[in-house]
């Protein structure tokens, strides 16, 4: 028995040690290629989530490519191989449907592109930057650097805002002030600080400075101003900053909410 296990051990061996050096080789041809792809696509400034996705698809397909030549290097029938593939793909396909509506989600990302690599998004309940978009699931880098994963099954199903895609934002601000204050100072005192800041655009529409409505402890005036989309956070704090300073210059009442209590007597 042992001498028969030893003859076709050494049979098998030239066989073996083929696959072995074919799935090795496969692995460096598979390193080599992904550089050089991944050198000509910058080179031919590919779009960075079209880039990421070929990647990742090239990189399964030579997988697959590796693993099914080991096989045959090791003598299975090529027949076999294709019906266990067959059969392999059928189980698969019904354990994985999730799977495949993620690639094929991922297929509809690429060329719909309501988003790429870079963008601000938010997809439901997560938003953050897209760091990568890959075959099954879509990466996002929340403010705080958390990694939120999300399959692209839903990813291309969900309502996506894209708060980055336009060049220009629009920074819209509600004050509160009392009743009693001028509206039309505290107008010109808003409109004072929008002029003043070399960051507002006059394009596509100058700042607007309105009456928005009237609440029910204060009148609100709403103001809406255009910035370039890189400098909207940091516009929206520092415009935050600067009215809040103009109006405690001119002494202008923010109010807060109150509530008035009424005791009967019995």
């Amino acid at each position: 028995m042992l001498d028969r296990f030893l003859i076709r051990l050494e049979d098998m061996l030239p066989n073996m040690l083929a696959a072995v050096i074919i799935l090795a080789g496969g692995y460096i041809a598979q390193v080599i290629t992904l550089r050089l792809m991944g050198k000509a696509l910058k080179l031919k400034h590919v779009d960075a989530t079209v880039h990421k996705f070929l990647m990742s698809m090239v990189k399964v397909i030579i997988t697959i490519i590796v693993v099914v030549s080991a096989l045959s290097a090791m003598k299975v029938p090529m027949s076999s191989i294709l019906a266990a593939i067959g059969t392999a793909g059928i189980a698969i396909g019904l354990a994985l449907q999730d799977s495949l509506s993620n690639v094929a989600g991922g297929f509809i990302i690429l060329f719909a592109k309501p988003f790429r690599c870079g963008d601000y998004v938010k997809i439901g309940e997560n938003e953050g930057t897209v760091d990568i978009i890959s075959i099954l699931y879509t990466k996002l880098n929340t403010i705080e650097n958390k990694a939120v994963y999300i399959p692209n099954s839903i990813a291309s199903k969900s309502a996506v805002t894209n708060c980055t895609s336009e060049k220009n934002r629009c920074i819209e601000l509600k004050f509160p002030i009392s009743y009693s204050e001028d509206h039309k100072k505290v107008i010109e005192i808003i409109r004072g600080v929008l002029q003043a800041e070399d960051r507002v655009l006059s394009a596509p529409a100058k700042p607007l400075v309105v009456i928005g409505e009237h609440g029910t402890h204060a009148v609100i005036i709403l103001t809406r101003s255009w910035v370039r989309t890189e400098d909207y956070w940091q516009t929206r704090w520092d415009i935050l900053q600067k009215v809040k300073e103009a109006f405690d210059e001119n002494g202008i009442v923010i109010p807060f909410e109150q509530l008035d209590i009424h005791m009967k007597d019995k």
